[in-house]
């Protein structure tokens, strides 16, 4: 991320990009990857387009009720084709109960993740910050599942343009049982995700970069570069343990967790 520090694009190109993605974004459709007419963007653009997207939802009244690590599986870096792993934000509507509906129409392709959800009792602020920080830092660790929803064509981009994007962000569900980490194996906590009551996807804990904390660390550390920080209470969904699956409208999920119990919810 050499060039993270540098704008190539300016701050009207900025705002006109934002603008452009987050009204795929409402009104679910398709565009071509934005790295297509500006080659030239950097990181640093590509995080100020999310950061004014975040800007105007705010400005119309949404809140940020939490952050999400995008790209965090080795597996899913080489699926999507980047170099490393990618923040994004959540919105107030993005988050539907347990059990709930989740209506397909109101998204492109959507696809689904189980994860883990961490949320902090401390700020943390980086450079520096360890597995170890982020543990001192959490007050407990609960299920969570994403509904990705990239806004590009055929779900296919590069790192810069994704993160322009929100990181694909659009819905999610959290719910299941909280537990402090110290009474998790965070690394071997199995999940099991099915479809229609097919199991489709299995995973453990590990696949979030080695260990689920080291992908909060690496947020705060992100963020740093910012001069930004996680605060305390601060709900942060870490990335996916499973690869993501494409649902269809009529179809029910549901993720079972080990020691957490289960998250569910349907596509109508």
């Amino acid at each position: 991320m050499a060039d993270v520090q540098e704008n190539k694009l300016t701050q009207a190109q900025i705002e006109e990009l934002a603008i452009h993605l987050e009204n795929a974004e409402l009104e679910a459709y398709e565009v071509t990857k934005i790295t297509d007419d500006f080659p030239e963007m950097t990181y640093k653009d590509a995080f100020d387009i999310q950061w004014e997207i975040r800007r105007r939802k705010e400005a119309r009244g949404n809140k940020i009720v939490g952050m999400k690590m995008g790209l965090t599986s080795w597996a899913k870096m080489a699926q999507m084709g980047v170099e490393h792993p990618c923040y994004g934000f959540l919105a107030d509507y993005f988050s539907v109960p347990d059990g709930g509906e989740i209506k397909h129409d109101e998204l492109i392709h959507p696809k689904i993740e189980a994860e883990l959800a961490f949320v902090t009792k401390a700020p943390l602020k980086g450079p520096g910050i360890h597995i170890g920080d982020v543990l001192r830092a959490t007050d407990f660790v609960m299920p969570a599942v994403e509904v990705i929803d990239s806004r590009y064509k055929d779900f296919k981009f590069d790192l810069k343009s994704v993160i322009a994007d929100n990181s694909s962000s659009s819905r999610f569900i959290t719910g299941g049982r909280m537990a402090p980490p110290a009474d998790l194996d965070l690394k071997t906590l199995g999940v099991v995700m099915e479809i229609n009551g097919e199991v489709v996807q299995t995973g453990a804990g590990a696949a979030v970069l080695g260990h689920p904390a080291s992908s909060v660390a690496m947020l705060a550390n992100m963020l740093g570069e910012r001069g930004e920080e996680i605060p305390a209470g601060t709900f942060i969904m870490i990335g996916a343990i499973t690869a993501a699956v494409q649902v269809n409208k009529g179809d029910s999920f549901s993720v079972r967790y080990q020691d957490l119990g289960t998250i569910s919810g349907k596509f109508v």
